[in-house]
Parts: structure tokens; C-alpha cells; sequence
């Protein structure tokens, strides 16, 4: 397991987030404690990972809508909801907003960690999944204009000569072109520059 991922306990009971806190932090998982959703979403940063334990009923926004408005800015972290009024709508709805699981007060504590640690490995390969595209991006960043242009053809399937003719330029130009883009992208075949062309067409307005 990552060692920067941490639980972000949210529950308006003081009692209840003490010691889910103790427990989990005897348990060896890092973890921050908040009384409402509001109070998470204002301190939110960045570069925080891990996932969020979250009561149903809150004052001001509920847990759903805490995992909706988690999702609204675009923060993936997993969502586990706990409570102890549960329903089938409400389950249901957790669930469609993909929470890891919905539990029901008074839980098992080794049910709410295996729940912890089925989130946490989802977020692990989250975070992976981010930090390779962000650097395939940062490697397309590299690449000039035609350069991109001579991507995207040679993706299409083009040889040298078609490449040549839909830009404008020599057969020569075209391979010199496709030499420094394989090793600005530090790729080995065409299975690989084909991806590339994939997250290039995605960037694109």
C-alpha cells in the first residue's frame, strides 16, 4: 500500500470520528478527521490521495452529496458511506455514484477495514493510472507542431510517400520527423505511437 494515502473520516459526531480515528490509526492507515462535508471540501488539496469514510447524514451537504461534489471537481478518491439509517434508496444511490460500500451502524470493525483496503487499492491504481499520463503528456508536450501533424498521420496508417504529400513535405523530411518523435515519445513500435496519437486526438479542443 502507497504510504501517502490517507482516510478522510467525515462524521458530525465527535465521538464517532475519535475513534474511528484511533482505530484505524492503530491499525497502521493514516488519517484525517473532518465534521462535515464542507469542512473536507475546503481543504481539499491537490496532491491529497487516499479515500474518504463518510457519514450519510451530515449538517449542510449529506454524504452523497459530498461524493457528488467530490466527483464535480474531479477528485476520484474512493467513497465508503456509513450510517445508521440506512435504506434501499439510499444504498442504491451510493452505490450509482460508485462507493466502495455502504455500511450500516453498529459495522464490524474488520468489515470497515476491509472496505478501507479494497478503496485504497482501487485509489493506488488511480494514482498510477494519473501519474502515467501525465507524463505521456508531458512527452507530447515535447513534440513541434508537425510534428504532431506527422504523428497523427502515421497512427492513420500512412506510409512516408502519403505522409509527405498530405503535408507538404519530402519522403526524407517525413522519416526524419518520425525518427524524433519515436524518441521523444521513447517509443519502440507502432502499437505504442498509436496511443500517443489516441491522447493527442483527446487534448485537442
Amino acid at each position: 500500500m502507497r504510504s501517502d494515502l490517507k482516510v478522510f473520516v467525515v462524521d458530525d459526531d465527535a465521538s464517532v470520528r475519535d475513534s474511528l480515528a484511533l482505530m484505524l490509526g492503530l491499525a497502521g492507515y493514516r488519517t484525517a478527521v473532518f465534521a462535515d462535508a464542507e469542512s473536507l471540501l475546503a481543504a481539499w488539496q491537490a496532491e491529497w490521495s487516499g479515500c474518504v469514510v463518510t457519514d450519510l447524514r451530515l449538517p449542510g451537504a449529506s454524504g452523497l452529496e459530498l461524493q457528488a461534489a467530490l466527483r464535480a471537481r474531479g477528485i476520484g478518491v474512493p467513497c465508503i458511506v456509513i450510517t445508521a439509517h440506512g435504506d434501499v434508496p439510499s444504498a442504491r444511490a451510493a452505490f450509482q455514484a460508485q462507493a466502495v460500500d455502504f455500511l450500516e451502524k453498529p459495522f464490524d470493525d474488520a468489515q470497515l477495514r476491509g472496505a478501507i483496503d479494497t478503496a485504497l487499492a482501487l485509489e493506488t491504481q488511480r494514482v498510477v493510472r494519473a501519474q502515467a499520463r501525465r507524463a505521456d503528456e508531458d512527452k507530447l508536450a515535447r513534440l513541434t507542431a508537425r510534428e504532431r501533424d506527422v504523428l497523427e498521420c502515421a497512427a492513420n496508417g500512412l506510409h512516408a510517400k502519403e505522409i509527405a504529400a498530405r503535408l507538404g513535405i519530402s519522403p526524407r523530411t517525413v522519416e526524419v520527423h518520425k525518427t524524433r518523435i519515436m524518441t521523444k515519445l521513447e517509443v519502440r513500435n507502432m502499437a505504442e505511437l498509436v496511443r500517443f496519437a489516441v491522447l493527442a486526438k483527446q487534448e485537442r479542443p
